[in-house]
C-alpha cells in the first residue's frame, strides 16, 4: 500500500487563522494515528506566533502534538518538539469555569503540561 502523506511541516504551512489550524491539525492527527510515521513529524513547523498573534500557543501546541503522537506510537520524538522548547511564559487553560480549569490541570498529557499547555486528557481523540 503506497500512501501518500503531508509532513506537519507542509500542513501548516499555509495556516492563517486559528480556525485553519484546527482543522489542519485535525485532519494531521488523524492521517498519522493512520500511517504513524516519525517523517511525518521530523521536520519542524515554521513558528506560527506572528501569524496567530498567539503569543505562541500554537506553536507550543503542534510541538505538544507531536511528541505526545510519537510516545503513542512508540517513536522518538523529534529534537525540535523535545522539552519545552515551545512552551508559554504563561499557563494556557482550555476552560472557562473554575471545576473544569482544575480538571484540566489535573489530567492534561504530559506533553502538553510540560510546555504550559492545559486540555483535556482526550484531547486530541475525535469520535
Amino acid at each position: 500500500m503506497n500512501v501518500i502523506t503531508t509532513d506537519l511541516a507542509d500542513t501548516v504551512a499555509s495556516i492563517i487563522s486559528e480556525r485553519d489550524l484546527g482543522y489542519a491539525l485535525a485532519d494531521f492527527v488523524d492521517r498519522f494515528k493512520f500511517v504513524p510515521d516519525l517523517a511525518l513529524v521530523e521536520r519542524e513547523p515554521a513558528l506560527l506566533r506572528d501569524a496567530l498573534n498567539d503569543d505562541g500557543l500554537a506553536d507550543a501546541y503542534l510541538a505538544a502534538t507531536a511528541a505526545w503522537l510519537c510516545h503513542q506510537h512508540g517513536l522518538k520524538v523529534p529534537i525540535w518538539a523535545e522539552g519545552n522548547s515551545r512552551a508559554l511564559a504563561q499557563p494556557y487553560i482550555a476552560a472557562k469555569t473554575a471545576n473544569l480549569r482544575a480538571l484540566l490541570i489535573q489530567e492534561s498529557p504530559p506533553e502538553f503540561r510540560v510546555r504550559n499547555v492545559f486540555v483535556s486528557a482526550n484531547a486530541l481523540s475525535r469520535a
